[in-house]
């Protein structure tokens, strides 16, 4: 009874997890000290990582660099305790999203002007999310050949599974909030902003005809508006103490020979996102800001984006930094980000299932030729746009793109790749939100609703509680 009570309630059964869970409150308290001591959010974040990142190694090292943490028992229990905070933070932004979405639509649609509809920010907002999505398969086709992957690897067969595809109609029937109180609980983002959006047109049209009866409503939203808005600048105040076990448990989870077993493919995929993300500062440079400013600006979400492996758990953080710190406009910094949380992302629907096609094609010995590679192009854009809104996007992304190649047969060869999927999910996201950025300024840009002198102060710390 009390071995069972230590290894399957307390998960503490052996010294290890007591020495790291107290290594990791001494981390956290020399970061409440440089806190007060003055430090920046940013050069925090920074700091925080750092430290994740090498606490994950020291773990590695002492348990002697095993194939998965599950073969180490203490690991397991330290990664455990580790999400208390990490994870418990994650949950606390994930309590945001919804509500704060819902909000911010609203509030966009009833104060928007007449140069702006929503149609014209809908539309823009998905061209350059598709676009880049483009450019960012196209770059991930010429990485993975230049890398050769997949070419000259034994095909060993493994368990890996494609998820089930679902038909594309039904993907987009999906989309629609048929039972709105189910799309808030499943946090389909693209739902609640199309409910959002009727709601807040049926207020619009009202506040005109019948202003009297409607004022309050909007006296409400206005008031929740403030309300979420501090509640996430409270929340994101914490940001750095999370961030540290976050990355710590994703490096300990996962054993360093699984990773060496498929180095070319993560380096391919790494220097993919590094490209993409260059092509994203000449775009941010192509409107008129700095783009190594824009880099220092941007930092806390890429950051939470690298280390929680959460496009959607960083939105609000995204949503703050646009308007805050980028100078972009509060409602197309709300939508456009909404927006590219949930489609067009250029790591996870794009550079992944890209580098996964070459590499089962080498593996397979299919022939890739000119038609593969515009067929592949455009599986991606439309697999990218069709399963917005569905869990597991990278996951589904490789598993629609590889059956729309018609080598769905061949997937089980990638369980090398998909067993190491966190540390690739790191670059991804941050790739994720960057684009989701870059298409908020990109449209911003277009209404001549991007604040240059927000921009330029980067003396503002988002993560100041009212």
């Amino acid at each position: 009874m009390e071995n069972t009570f230590f290894s399957k309630f307390i998960m503490i059964t052996s010294f290890m997890p007591l020495v790291f869970i107290a290594v990791l409150i001494g981390l956290i308290f020399i970061i409440y000290k440089l806190e007060k001591a003055g430090l920046n959010f940013s050069k925090r974040m920074l700091i925080s990582t750092a430290a994740g990142l090498i606490l994950g190694v020291v773990i590695q090292f002492i348990a002697g660099f095993p194939k998965s943490s599950g073969d180490v028992k203490w690991i397991g229990e330290v990664i455990k305790w580790y999400g208390l905070v990490g994870n418990g933070f994650m949950d606390l932004l994930k309590m945001l999203v919804v509500p704060l979405v819902f909000i911010s639509m609203l509030r966009v649609i009833i104060t928007m002007d007449a140069q702006k509809s929503l149609g014209k920010i809908t539309f823009r907002s998905i061209s350059v999310l598709l676009g880049t999505t483009a450019i960012s398969s196209i770059i991930a086709i010429i990485v993975g050949n230049l890398f050769k992957l997949g070419v000259g690897v034994e095909a060993v067969q493994s368990k890996a599974e494609m998820k089930e595809i679902v038909p594309f109609v039904d993907t987009i029937r999906g989309l629609l909030p048929s039972n709105p109180i189910k799309v808030m609980a499943d946090a389909n983002i693209v739902a609640v902003v199309i409910f959002a959006a009727f709601l807040g047109i049926a207020i619009r049209k009202l506040n005109k005809s019948n202003k009297d009866v409607i004022k309050p409503a909007v006296d409400i939203i206005e008031a929740f508006y403030s309300i979420m808005t501090s509640v996430a600048r409270t929340v994101i105040r914490f940001m750095p103490y999370a961030v540290l076990p976050l990355l710590a448990n994703t490096i300990a989870s996962n054993g360093i020979s699984a990773i060496t077993n498929v180095l070319s493919f993560i380096i391919a995929l790494y220097v993919s996102v590094s490209i993409v993300f260059i092509v994203h500062l000449i775009i941010v440079s192509l409107n008129g800001l700095n783009p190594i400013q824009y880099v220092k600006n941007v930092t806390e979400p890429l950051v939470l984006a690298f280390t929680s492996r959460s496009s959607l758990g960083t939105l609000p953080v995204t949503i703050e930094t646009l308007n805050k710190k980028v100078g972009v406009e509060k409602g197309i910094a709300s939508f456009a980000g909404s927006l590219g949380a949930n489609m067009g992302m250029n790591g996870c629907a794009a550079i992944y299932p890209a580098l996964m096609a070459i590499t089962i094609a080498n593996m397979s010995g299919t022939t890739m030729d000119f038609s593969f590679y515009a067929m592949l192009v455009i599986t991606i854009i439309i697999s990218s746009f069709g399963i917005a809104g569905l869990p597991g996007t990278a996951i589904m992304s490789v598993s629609v793109v590889i059956s729309g190649m018609g080598m769905g047969s061949f997937f089980p060869l990638a369980g090398g790749i998909l067993a190491i999927d966190p540390i690739l999910d790191m670059a991804r996201t941050a790739l994720n939100v960057d684009g989701a950025m870059v298409s908020a300024v990109t449209v911003a840009k277009s209404f001549n609703e991007l604040d240059k002198e927000v921009f330029n102060s980067n003396d503002k710390i988002i993560a100041e509680a009212n």
